[in-house]
């Protein structure tokens, strides 16, 4: 069985969902995703990755602003849908959305709820080091990811995955369950579990402020810093040049357990770029200087007068 779906998304991890319903067979009679907006080096203004997508296959694109005008809610019911899909689109749905469709609203959310209500599910996991993160399908209510369960999958974080990595292996299951679920739906074997009342945490959105590295740290916790935030937005220290800082920003790192001795806070060791923090250090393997592409620490050592013993502190060296 088939469904009339409406669905909302936004950006890239939204993508594979629509996908995945398209090639089942569903019939997407609309998109809501978050209207156009400055991007890229240029900041042109540019659609979401879902709008771009939904406009490949012919679907009707809506990019309203807000949910909560009553013209939006009337024309949301004209739709007859059967359900609601909802992948990381960007607002919250109000109540005489949620009610409208026939068999109500479903959200594919990226992390073992209730762990990780919000915006940035898989940043935070891996920033807190966590072992272990999944998707799960569950029904909407006006709630922030509080609504029952009906589909998940667990996924182990290993030591070193970054966000970005991270990103394309749940994107690619929650397209996967959400077609199971909707199998489910068909055959009447779909049930819903509440969600735990224990073990809530919330994913807040990640803030400009919290993205600079604190060598001052532990390196467990650095490193979990840098692959939280790799490659978007980005971890990132300042080096001293010519009398000017420059922002560096580090995509992936590991840990450096070569390094026995705790140094000083921010002095680079070893025999490539590893620093010492506030407990272990860190092993920097891909950096990214300003409106550079990308490169490796044999690449970025290159170009930079960095040697053995010096320090990299917060104002620089």
């Amino acid at each position: 069985m088939t469904y009339r779906i409406v669905f909302f998304g936004t950006p890239d991890f939204s993508v594979p969902t629509l996908s995945n319903l398209i090639g089942a067979g569903h019939d997407i009679v609309a998109v809501y995703t978050q209207p156009p907006r400055p991007g890229g080096r240029g900041k042109k203004i540019r659609p979401s990755p879902v709008h771009q997508f939904a406009k490949r296959h012919d679907i009707p694109v809506l990019t309203p602003r807000t949910l909560k005008s009553p013209e939006v809610q009337t024309e949301f019911v004209i739709h007859r849908a059967d359900l609601a899909i909802v992948v990381a689109y960007g607002l919250l749905l109000p109540n005489a959305i949620l009610e409208a469709p026939a068999h109500g609203c479903l959200n594919v959310h990226a992390s073992l709820l209730p762990r990780w209500r919000g915006a940035a599910p898989i940043q935070r996991a891996i920033m807190a080091g966590d072992s272990k993160t999944g998707i799960m399908i569950m029904k909407m209510e006006e709630g922030l990811d509080t609504g029952p369960i009906c589909v998940s999958e667990q996924v182990p974080i290993g030591p070193d995955v970054t966000a970005g990595e991270l990103h394309d292996i749940l994107a690619a299951i929650g397209g996967k369950l959400i077609v199971s679920a909707l199998d489910c739906l068909s055959e009447g074997t779909l049930t819903f579990e509440a969600q735990s009342e224990e073990g809530i945490t919330y994913a807040n959105k990640i803030s400009k402020s919290e993205t600079r590295i604190d060598w001052s740290d532990t390196a467990i916790n650095v490193h979990n810093h840098i692959r939280g935030l790799s490659p978007f937005p980005g971890a990132w220290f300042e080096v001293r040049l010519n009398d000017r800082l420059e922002r560096i920003k580090v995509l992936h790192s590991t840990l450096d357990r070569n390094i026995l001795s705790s140094g000083r806070v921010g002095e680079l060791v070893g025999d490539g770029l590893s620093i010492v923090c506030g407990e272990g250090a860190v092993r920097l393997n891909t950096l990214q200087r300003a409106g550079k592409r990308p490169m490796t620490t044999q690449e970025f050592l290159r170009g930079m007068p960095l040697r053995t013993g010096d320090i990299i502190v917060e104002t620089g060296l």
